[in-house]
């Protein structure tokens, strides 16, 4: 029995997949997600995990949403979403640590209808190293 997941064409390793998913977004680097979400209304969601949080500080105005949960809070018909998750049209830029895991989270919410889905070009390290600002980690 083949696996409905490959398409007929085999497994794809992690690099192909990610390529794949690249290939679907339309990526932004930091100064661009800074400017979106403060001009354009653009939601920008850290779906770090609560320890390099705690290591590493906050995007002020970034909604936290753990990635295991991401789905079920951004889908604007589903019965567990955030407020801010009103449309399908929202701009969502996702943000991991370093740009990897943000880019198939952004094609999974592109997969649930939220056209406006993208990620960060190297994550919450760009963003601090572009120095955008970041709440200090607790101490």
């Amino acid at each position: 029995m083949s696996d409905p997941s490959d398409h007929g064409r085999g497994p794809l390793g992690i690099d192909a997949l990610l390529e794949e998913a690249r290939s679907e977004l339309d990526r932004v680097e930091a100064e661009e997600a800074y400017d979106a979400a403060r001009a354009d209304g653009a939601l920008l969601v850290d779906i770090r995990y609560a320890a390099l949080r705690d290591r590493d500080g906050l995007i002020p105005g970034a909604l936290v949403i753990e990635r295991n949960e991401l789905e079920w809070r951004l889908d604007p018909r589903g019965s567990h979403r955030v407020p801010e998750a009103t449309s399908h049209d929202l701009r969502v830029v996702v943000i991991c640590n370093e740009g990897y895991a943000s880019s198939l989270a952004a094609v999974s919410l592109r997969r649930l209808g939220l056209r406006g889905a993208t990620d960060l070009v190297g994550g919450f390290q760009a963003w601090r190293a572009a120095g955008l600002p970041v709440t200090a980690p607790p101490r």
